[in-house]
Protein backbone atom coordinates (compact mmCIF):
# COMPACT_ATOMS: atom_id res chain seq x y z
CA UNK A 1 0.00 0.00 0.00
CA UNK A 2 2.69 2.51 0.45
CA UNK A 3 2.46 5.18 2.91
CA UNK A 4 0.24 4.98 5.85
CA UNK A 5 -2.76 7.09 5.50
CA UNK A 6 -2.92 7.69 9.52
CA UNK A 7 0.79 8.42 9.97
CA UNK A 8 2.71 9.04 6.38
CA UNK A 9 5.46 6.52 7.30
CA UNK A 10 6.70 4.35 4.55
CA UNK A 11 6.79 0.21 4.33
CA UNK A 12 5.06 0.22 7.90
CA UNK A 13 2.16 -2.20 6.94
CA UNK A 14 2.58 -6.10 7.59
CA UNK A 15 0.78 -9.38 7.22
CA UNK A 16 -1.11 -10.69 9.44
CA UNK A 17 -2.86 -13.96 8.88
CA UNK A 18 -6.39 -14.26 10.52
CA UNK A 19 -7.32 -17.67 12.87
CA UNK A 20 -10.82 -19.08 11.09
CA UNK A 21 -13.19 -19.06 13.72
CA UNK A 22 -14.36 -22.20 15.25
CA UNK A 23 -17.86 -23.44 13.63
CA UNK A 24 -18.93 -25.04 16.70
CA UNK A 25 -22.03 -23.80 18.15
CA UNK A 26 -21.00 -24.36 21.75
CA UNK A 27 -16.83 -23.82 23.03
CA UNK A 28 -17.03 -26.87 24.30
CA UNK A 29 -19.64 -29.55 23.08
CA UNK A 30 -20.22 -32.82 24.91
CA UNK A 31 -22.22 -35.04 22.76
CA UNK A 32 -20.27 -38.01 20.93
CA UNK A 33 -21.07 -37.04 16.87
CA UNK A 34 -24.07 -38.74 16.59
CA UNK A 35 -25.66 -37.68 13.23
CA UNK A 36 -29.09 -36.36 14.43
CA UNK A 37 -32.48 -37.26 11.45
CA UNK A 38 -35.71 -35.17 11.49
CA UNK A 39 -38.41 -37.36 12.27
CA UNK A 40 -41.78 -37.58 11.59
CA UNK A 41 -44.17 -36.72 14.43
CA UNK A 42 -45.73 -40.53 13.80
CA UNK A 43 -42.49 -41.73 14.48
CA UNK A 44 -41.45 -40.63 17.98
CA UNK A 45 -42.09 -42.96 20.25
CA UNK A 46 -43.62 -41.11 23.88
CA UNK A 47 -43.40 -42.28 27.46
CA UNK A 48 -45.44 -41.09 29.87
CA UNK A 49 -43.17 -38.91 32.23
CA UNK A 50 -41.25 -41.63 34.64
CA UNK A 51 -41.82 -38.96 37.88
CA UNK A 52 -39.50 -39.52 41.57
CA UNK A 53 -41.14 -38.62 44.34
CA UNK A 54 -38.48 -36.47 46.51
CA UNK A 55 -39.93 -37.38 50.01
CA UNK A 56 -40.97 -33.82 50.43
CA UNK A 57 -44.33 -33.48 49.17
CA UNK A 58 -44.36 -29.97 49.31
CA UNK A 59 -41.52 -29.96 46.72
CA UNK A 60 -43.48 -32.50 44.79
CA UNK A 61 -46.79 -30.49 44.78
CA UNK A 62 -44.39 -27.48 43.15
CA UNK A 63 -43.06 -30.00 40.72
CA UNK A 64 -46.40 -31.21 39.89
CA UNK A 65 -46.08 -34.50 41.25
CA UNK A 66 -41.71 -35.41 41.18
CA UNK A 67 -39.20 -34.64 39.56
CA UNK A 68 -38.98 -35.72 35.85
CA UNK A 69 -35.85 -38.21 34.35
CA UNK A 70 -33.88 -36.16 32.49
CA UNK A 71 -35.25 -32.54 33.62
CA UNK A 72 -33.98 -29.15 33.81
CA UNK A 73 -34.51 -26.92 36.61
CA UNK A 74 -33.33 -23.42 37.87
CA UNK A 75 -34.26 -22.74 41.97
CA UNK A 76 -33.62 -18.76 42.70
CA UNK A 77 -34.21 -17.15 46.50
CA UNK A 78 -32.42 -14.45 48.16
CA UNK A 79 -29.16 -15.02 49.83
CA UNK A 80 -29.42 -16.62 53.34
CA UNK A 81 -33.57 -17.87 52.40
CA UNK A 82 -32.29 -21.26 52.79
CA UNK A 83 -31.97 -22.59 49.04
CA UNK A 84 -28.74 -24.95 49.85
CA UNK A 85 -30.56 -26.13 53.12
CA UNK A 86 -33.54 -27.32 50.89
CA UNK A 87 -31.56 -29.11 49.15
CA UNK A 88 -30.22 -31.33 52.00
CA UNK A 89 -33.20 -31.54 52.83
CA UNK A 90 -34.22 -32.82 49.88
CA UNK A 91 -31.50 -35.67 49.95
CA UNK A 92 -32.55 -36.26 53.72
CA UNK A 93 -36.03 -37.02 52.74
CA UNK A 94 -34.30 -39.52 49.76
CA UNK A 95 -31.73 -41.56 51.29
CA UNK A 96 -31.32 -44.31 48.47
CA UNK A 97 -31.10 -41.59 45.88
CA UNK A 98 -27.24 -40.41 44.15
CA UNK A 99 -27.00 -36.80 44.59
CA UNK A 100 -23.95 -35.32 43.03
CA UNK A 101 -23.62 -31.84 45.08
CA UNK A 102 -21.33 -29.55 43.13
CA UNK A 103 -20.40 -26.90 45.57
CA UNK A 104 -18.86 -23.91 44.48
CA UNK A 105 -20.09 -21.29 46.86
CA UNK A 106 -18.92 -23.47 50.25
CA UNK A 107 -16.50 -26.07 51.67
CA UNK A 108 -17.01 -29.40 52.07
CA UNK A 109 -16.18 -28.92 55.74
CA UNK A 110 -19.01 -25.91 55.73
CA UNK A 111 -21.65 -28.49 53.97
CA UNK A 112 -20.90 -31.42 55.97
CA UNK A 113 -21.53 -28.78 59.40
CA UNK A 114 -25.30 -27.73 58.04
CA UNK A 115 -25.93 -31.71 57.24
CA UNK A 116 -24.69 -32.77 61.02
CA UNK A 117 -27.35 -29.84 62.08
CA UNK A 118 -30.62 -31.30 60.05
CA UNK A 119 -29.37 -34.87 60.58
CA UNK A 120 -28.31 -35.84 57.25
CA UNK A 121 -26.00 -38.82 57.30
CA UNK A 122 -25.86 -39.19 53.30
CA UNK A 123 -24.42 -42.12 52.34
CA UNK A 124 -25.03 -41.37 48.75
CA UNK A 125 -24.93 -37.89 48.87
CA UNK A 126 -21.62 -36.64 47.00
CA UNK A 127 -20.19 -33.81 47.42
CA UNK A 128 -17.48 -32.36 44.21
CA UNK A 129 -15.93 -28.57 45.41
CA UNK A 130 -15.24 -27.86 41.56
CA UNK A 131 -16.70 -25.38 39.43
CA UNK A 132 -15.01 -26.49 36.21
CA UNK A 133 -17.85 -27.34 34.12
CA UNK A 134 -15.92 -29.84 31.83
CA UNK A 135 -14.74 -31.60 35.01
CA UNK A 136 -18.28 -31.12 36.69
CA UNK A 137 -19.84 -33.09 33.16
CA UNK A 138 -17.46 -35.59 32.96
CA UNK A 139 -18.01 -36.78 36.96
CA UNK A 140 -21.45 -36.68 35.98
CA UNK A 141 -21.65 -38.37 33.16
CA UNK A 142 -19.27 -41.26 34.73
CA UNK A 143 -21.48 -41.31 37.83
CA UNK A 144 -24.87 -41.03 36.27
CA UNK A 145 -26.20 -39.71 39.67
CA UNK A 146 -30.37 -39.60 40.21
CA UNK A 147 -29.73 -35.59 40.86
CA UNK A 148 -27.44 -33.28 39.61
CA UNK A 149 -27.19 -30.15 41.38
CA UNK A 150 -25.02 -26.92 40.54
CA UNK A 151 -24.54 -24.72 43.50
CA UNK A 152 -24.46 -22.27 41.98
CA UNK A 153 -24.73 -21.18 38.07
CA UNK A 154 -23.03 -18.36 38.48
CA UNK A 155 -19.61 -19.78 40.35
CA UNK A 156 -19.49 -22.29 37.23
CA UNK A 157 -17.01 -21.35 34.64
CA UNK A 158 -15.60 -22.75 31.85
CA UNK A 159 -11.74 -22.69 30.82
CA UNK A 160 -12.24 -22.49 27.00
CA UNK A 161 -14.31 -18.48 27.85
CA UNK A 162 -12.18 -15.62 28.91
CA UNK A 163 -14.45 -13.96 31.10
CA UNK A 164 -14.82 -14.28 34.47
CA UNK A 165 -17.40 -16.80 36.31
CA UNK A 166 -20.68 -15.08 36.80
CA UNK A 167 -20.38 -13.01 33.15
CA UNK A 168 -23.51 -13.17 30.63
CA UNK A 169 -21.32 -15.52 28.85
CA UNK A 170 -19.97 -18.07 31.05
CA UNK A 171 -23.43 -18.65 32.11
CA UNK A 172 -25.22 -19.08 29.04
CA UNK A 173 -22.52 -21.82 27.82
CA UNK A 174 -22.50 -23.40 31.44
CA UNK A 175 -26.00 -23.61 30.82
CA UNK A 176 -26.05 -24.46 27.64
CA UNK A 177 -23.90 -27.38 28.43
CA UNK A 178 -25.79 -29.09 31.17
CA UNK A 179 -28.70 -28.78 29.39
CA UNK A 180 -26.94 -31.08 26.88
CA UNK A 181 -26.34 -33.33 29.66
CA UNK A 182 -29.94 -33.56 31.22
CA UNK A 183 -31.43 -33.89 27.95
CA UNK A 184 -29.40 -36.73 26.39
CA UNK A 185 -27.46 -38.35 29.63
CA UNK A 186 -31.22 -38.05 31.26
CA UNK A 187 -29.61 -36.99 34.16
CA UNK A 188 -31.90 -34.83 36.26
CA UNK A 189 -30.13 -31.63 37.03
CA UNK A 190 -31.15 -28.63 39.10
CA UNK A 191 -29.16 -25.07 39.00
CA UNK A 192 -29.36 -22.96 42.18
CA UNK A 193 -29.17 -19.10 40.68
CA UNK A 194 -28.54 -15.67 42.05
CA UNK A 195 -31.32 -12.83 42.23
CA UNK A 196 -31.29 -9.37 41.64
CA UNK A 197 -32.47 -6.39 44.23
CA UNK A 198 -35.82 -6.95 42.01
CA UNK A 199 -35.86 -10.61 43.29
CA UNK A 200 -35.63 -11.89 39.91
CA UNK A 201 -33.18 -14.09 39.14
CA UNK A 202 -29.62 -12.92 37.99
CA UNK A 203 -28.56 -13.42 34.38
CA UNK A 204 -29.90 -13.20 30.78
CA UNK A 205 -33.74 -13.73 30.43
CA UNK A 206 -32.49 -16.77 27.99
CA UNK A 207 -31.69 -18.81 31.30
CA UNK A 208 -35.28 -19.32 31.99
CA UNK A 209 -36.66 -20.34 28.78
CA UNK A 210 -33.74 -22.79 28.83
CA UNK A 211 -34.92 -24.90 31.67
CA UNK A 212 -38.06 -26.66 32.35
CA UNK A 213 -39.06 -26.21 35.61
CA UNK A 214 -38.01 -22.31 37.32
CA UNK A 215 -38.46 -22.65 40.85
CA UNK A 216 -38.68 -19.56 43.47
CA UNK A 217 -37.72 -19.99 46.84
CA UNK A 218 -38.99 -17.00 48.77
CA UNK A 219 -39.82 -15.29 52.00
CA UNK A 220 -38.97 -12.49 54.93
CA UNK A 221 -35.63 -13.26 56.94
CA UNK A 222 -37.44 -12.28 60.16
CA UNK A 223 -40.06 -14.81 59.75
CA UNK A 224 -39.99 -18.23 60.01
CA UNK A 225 -41.72 -19.47 56.95
CA UNK A 226 -40.57 -19.55 53.14
CA UNK A 227 -43.03 -20.57 50.07
CA UNK A 228 -41.93 -22.36 47.62
CA UNK A 229 -43.16 -21.20 44.09
CA UNK A 230 -43.16 -22.61 40.67
CA UNK A 231 -43.44 -20.04 37.89
CA UNK A 232 -42.52 -21.98 35.22
CA UNK A 233 -43.42 -26.07 34.83
CA UNK A 234 -43.11 -27.66 31.65
CA UNK A 235 -43.97 -31.34 33.16
CA UNK A 236 -47.33 -29.97 35.30
CA UNK A 237 -49.25 -26.86 36.30
CA UNK A 238 -47.30 -23.65 37.24
CA UNK A 239 -47.82 -20.93 40.30
CA UNK A 240 -48.26 -23.99 42.48
CA UNK A 241 -46.88 -23.45 46.27
CA UNK A 242 -45.57 -25.23 48.90
CA UNK A 243 -44.92 -23.77 52.67
CA UNK A 244 -42.12 -24.93 54.89
CA UNK A 245 -41.30 -22.99 58.42
CA UNK A 246 -37.55 -22.85 58.82
CA UNK A 247 -36.43 -24.03 62.66
CA UNK A 248 -33.28 -25.44 64.40
CA UNK A 249 -33.37 -28.06 62.31
CA UNK A 250 -33.72 -27.12 58.71
CA UNK A 251 -36.91 -26.82 57.14
CA UNK A 252 -40.21 -28.64 58.28
CA UNK A 253 -42.75 -28.83 55.83
CA UNK A 254 -46.59 -27.20 56.42
CA UNK A 255 -49.26 -29.12 55.14
CA UNK A 256 -51.79 -26.66 56.25
CA UNK A 257 -51.15 -23.14 55.50
CA UNK A 258 -54.44 -21.81 56.76
CA UNK A 259 -53.76 -23.30 59.79
CA UNK A 260 -50.04 -21.20 59.97
CA UNK A 261 -51.38 -18.10 58.90
CA UNK A 262 -54.62 -17.98 61.16
CA UNK A 263 -52.82 -18.94 64.19
CA UNK A 264 -52.37 -15.38 65.58
CA UNK A 265 -55.55 -13.79 64.72
CA UNK A 266 -57.34 -11.13 66.91
CA UNK A 267 -60.81 -10.98 66.54
CA UNK A 268 -61.48 -8.33 68.90
CA UNK A 269 -59.36 -5.34 67.14
CA UNK A 270 -60.16 -3.37 64.54
CA UNK A 271 -58.43 -3.62 61.10
CA UNK A 272 -57.92 -7.68 60.87
CA UNK A 273 -60.30 -9.46 58.40
CA UNK A 274 -59.72 -13.07 56.77
CA UNK A 275 -59.89 -13.62 53.46
CA UNK A 276 -59.21 -16.72 50.54
CA UNK A 277 -56.37 -16.32 48.15
CA UNK A 278 -55.94 -19.17 45.56
CA UNK A 279 -52.16 -20.14 45.08
CA UNK A 280 -52.00 -22.48 41.89
CA UNK A 281 -54.74 -24.94 43.15
CA UNK A 282 -54.12 -24.59 46.65
CA UNK A 283 -56.88 -22.34 48.27
CA UNK A 284 -54.99 -20.39 51.80
CA UNK A 285 -57.17 -18.27 54.16
CA UNK A 286 -54.87 -15.62 55.29
CA UNK A 287 -55.23 -12.47 57.85
CA UNK A 288 -55.21 -8.77 56.10
CA UNK A 289 -54.93 -6.38 58.76
CA UNK A 290 -55.11 -2.57 58.38
CA UNK A 291 -54.87 0.74 59.87
CA UNK A 292 -55.95 3.91 59.10
CA UNK A 293 -54.53 7.14 61.44
CA UNK A 294 -54.49 10.36 61.23
CA UNK A 295 -51.92 11.69 59.19
CA UNK A 296 -48.82 13.87 60.27
CA UNK A 297 -47.88 15.34 57.05
CA UNK A 298 -49.88 17.59 54.41
CA UNK A 299 -49.82 14.14 52.29
CA UNK A 300 -51.10 10.78 53.23
CA UNK A 301 -48.61 8.23 53.53
CA UNK A 302 -50.25 5.26 51.70
CA UNK A 303 -47.58 2.06 52.99
CA UNK A 304 -48.66 -1.61 52.03
CA UNK A 305 -46.58 -4.80 53.27
CA UNK A 306 -47.33 -7.99 50.86
CA UNK A 307 -49.21 -6.02 48.38
CA UNK A 308 -49.39 -4.31 45.45
CA UNK A 309 -49.27 -0.57 46.29
CA UNK A 310 -50.59 0.61 43.94
CA UNK A 311 -53.59 -1.63 43.83
CA UNK A 312 -53.85 -0.74 47.60
CA UNK A 313 -54.45 3.02 46.79
CA UNK A 314 -57.15 2.06 43.82
CA UNK A 315 -59.06 0.54 46.54
CA UNK A 316 -58.66 3.34 48.85
CA UNK A 317 -59.82 5.56 45.86
CA UNK A 318 -62.88 3.35 45.21
CA UNK A 319 -64.36 3.11 48.54
CA UNK A 320 -63.79 6.96 48.51
CA UNK A 321 -65.63 7.43 45.40
CA UNK A 322 -68.46 4.62 45.40
CA UNK A 323 -68.60 3.98 49.30
CA UNK A 324 -68.90 7.25 50.55
CA UNK A 325 -66.21 6.97 53.28
CA UNK A 326 -63.67 10.45 53.24
CA UNK A 327 -59.67 9.07 53.70
CA UNK A 328 -59.13 12.51 53.39
CA UNK A 329 -55.72 12.86 55.26
CA UNK A 330 -55.49 9.71 56.94
CA UNK A 331 -52.42 7.35 57.02
CA UNK A 332 -53.39 3.84 55.49
CA UNK A 333 -51.05 0.70 56.81
CA UNK A 334 -51.93 -2.26 55.03
CA UNK A 335 -50.16 -5.61 55.97
CA UNK A 336 -50.16 -9.08 54.97
CA UNK A 337 -49.88 -10.84 58.04
CA UNK A 338 -46.98 -14.30 58.24
CA UNK A 339 -44.94 -12.48 55.79
CA UNK A 340 -46.73 -13.68 52.74
CA UNK A 341 -47.31 -12.11 49.54
CA UNK A 342 -50.10 -12.06 47.58
CA UNK A 343 -51.36 -10.54 43.89
CA UNK A 344 -54.94 -12.29 44.08
CA UNK A 345 -57.47 -9.82 43.59
CA UNK A 346 -60.01 -11.78 45.58
CA UNK A 347 -58.52 -10.10 48.25
CA UNK A 348 -59.65 -6.82 47.42
CA UNK A 349 -63.15 -6.99 49.24
CA UNK A 350 -60.97 -8.10 52.86
CA UNK A 351 -58.79 -5.27 52.16
CA UNK A 352 -62.21 -2.88 51.67
CA UNK A 353 -63.74 -4.18 54.98
CA UNK A 354 -60.47 -4.25 56.94
CA UNK A 355 -60.57 -0.18 56.25
CA UNK A 356 -63.47 0.52 57.07
CA UNK A 357 -63.54 -1.70 60.61
CA UNK A 358 -60.34 0.37 61.09
CA UNK A 359 -61.49 3.66 60.61
CA UNK A 360 -65.14 3.50 62.11
CA UNK A 361 -63.09 0.92 64.84
CA UNK A 362 -65.32 -1.53 64.90
CA UNK A 363 -63.99 -4.84 64.51
CA UNK A 364 -64.92 -7.44 61.99
CA UNK A 365 -67.73 -9.85 63.54
CA UNK A 366 -65.48 -13.31 64.25
CA UNK A 367 -66.00 -16.52 61.96
CA UNK A 368 -66.26 -13.74 58.80
CA UNK A 369 -65.03 -14.15 55.84
CA UNK A 370 -64.51 -11.93 52.85
CA UNK A 371 -63.29 -12.48 49.21
CA UNK A 372 -64.41 -10.75 46.38
CA UNK A 373 -62.45 -8.45 43.12
CA UNK A 374 -63.73 -5.02 43.35
CA UNK A 375 -64.13 -3.03 40.31
CA UNK A 376 -63.49 0.71 39.51
CA UNK A 377 -67.40 0.97 39.86
CA UNK A 378 -67.81 -0.31 43.65
CA UNK A 379 -69.14 -3.36 42.10
CA UNK A 380 -67.96 -6.99 42.74
CA UNK A 381 -66.75 -9.13 40.38
CA UNK A 382 -67.30 -12.89 40.21
CA UNK A 383 -63.91 -14.95 41.31
CA UNK A 384 -63.03 -18.68 40.42
CA UNK A 385 -62.25 -21.55 42.54
CA UNK A 386 -65.45 -19.95 45.15
CA UNK A 387 -66.35 -24.15 46.11
CA UNK A 388 -62.60 -24.31 46.69
CA UNK A 389 -62.71 -21.28 48.93
CA UNK A 390 -65.85 -22.11 50.68
CA UNK A 391 -64.77 -25.50 51.37
CA UNK A 392 -61.40 -24.41 52.94
CA UNK A 393 -63.30 -21.74 55.29
CA UNK A 394 -65.28 -24.65 56.51
CA UNK A 395 -62.71 -26.94 57.19
CA UNK A 396 -61.03 -24.14 59.45
CA UNK A 397 -64.20 -23.07 61.11
CA UNK A 398 -65.34 -19.87 59.41
CA UNK A 399 -68.98 -19.50 60.30
CA UNK A 400 -70.19 -16.90 57.46
CA UNK A 401 -68.63 -16.25 53.89
CA UNK A 402 -69.15 -12.70 52.16
CA UNK A 403 -69.18 -13.10 48.31
CA UNK A 404 -69.97 -11.38 44.63
CA UNK A 405 -73.16 -12.70 43.85
CA UNK A 406 -74.24 -14.95 40.97
CA UNK A 407 -72.94 -18.22 42.28
CA UNK A 408 -75.02 -21.06 43.72
CA UNK A 409 -73.68 -23.51 46.53
CA UNK A 410 -74.77 -26.46 47.56
CA UNK A 411 -74.23 -29.07 50.08
CA UNK A 412 -72.06 -26.02 52.50
CA UNK A 413 -72.90 -25.60 56.51
CA UNK A 414 -71.75 -21.84 55.88
CA UNK A 415 -73.78 -18.97 55.72
CA UNK A 416 -73.28 -17.34 52.40
CA UNK A 417 -74.24 -13.71 52.05
CA UNK A 418 -73.95 -12.33 48.50
CA UNK A 419 -73.36 -8.76 47.60
CA UNK A 420 -73.25 -6.52 44.35
CA UNK A 421 -71.66 -3.53 46.02
CA UNK A 422 -68.88 -1.90 48.42
CA UNK A 423 -71.71 0.10 49.79
CA UNK A 424 -74.26 -2.74 51.09
CA UNK A 425 -70.56 -4.81 52.59
CA UNK A 426 -71.70 -4.81 56.45
CA UNK A 427 -68.80 -5.65 58.85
Amino acid sequence: MGSCPSCNEWHTFEEVEQKKQSSKKHKVDISDGDSVKPLQLSEISHRAEDRVSTGLQEFDRVLGGGLVKGSFLLLGGDPGIGKSTLMLQLAKSSPDKTILYVAGEESPSQIKQRASRIGLKGEKFLVYANSDIEQVISHAKKLKPDLLVIDSIQTAYSTNLTSLPGSIQQVRECSAMLQQVAKKEEITTLMIGHVTKDGEIAGPKMLEHMVDTVIHFEGDQRQLYRILRGIKNRFGPAQEVGVFEMKNGGLFEVPNPSELFLSETSDNVSGNCITCIMEGSRPILIEVQALVAPGAYSTPQRTANGFDQKRLSMLIAVLEKRGGISLAGQDVYLNIAGGLKISDPSADLAIIAALQSSIKDIPVKSGNIYFGEVGLGGELRRIPFVDMRIREAEKMGVKKAVIPSGKTLNGTKLNVESCDHISQLKI
